[in-house]
């Protein structure tokens, strides 16, 4: 008899289970096509500093905190708190939006966006128009 997991029954079924204890490989499409709806939160990052509770006690309407970046470095793109883009703050139909300019390549670090692929360069146009057309 063939091992199978317990698994919802969204997916299709339950995977096969090789009796070498692996699953059959086209079970992982459709797991992914299931992560492929999740939200995840997405951050962009202008910069960041630290103060002092005193200070921060005395900001009111007018203040203005300084950040560790400069306007020319541009933003970081976070999801779930982990860098995933480069880019630069832009305005798309008055709100605002970021246009990609590198793409974080896992370990490796940040790869400029002219080298992504197709697929990678239509979600960067997505991010830029924050799901919008321009």
């Amino acid at each position: 008899m063939t091992p199978t997991s317990n698994r919802d029954s969204l997916s299709g079924g339950p995977p096969q289970v090789r009796a070498s204890g692996e699953t059959d490989p086209r079970d992982n499409g459709r797991t992914l096509e299931l992560l492929l709806d999740i939200e995840l939160p997405l951050t962009v990052r202008f910069g960041a500093t630290r103060m002092q509770l005193r200070d921060l006690l005395k900001l009111e309407p007018g203040s203005v905190i300084d950040l560790d970046r400069s306007p020319e470095t541009g933003v970081e793109l976070l999801v779930n708190g982990k860098l995933v883009a480069r880019g630069t703050a832009v305005t798309v139909q008055g709100h605002y939006g970021v246009r990609i300019s590198e793409i974080a390549a896992g370990r490796e670090g940040v790869v400029p966006a002219a080298g992504l692929t197709e697929a990678a360069r239509g979600l960067a146009a997505t991010a830029t128009a924050g799901g919008r057309e321009n």
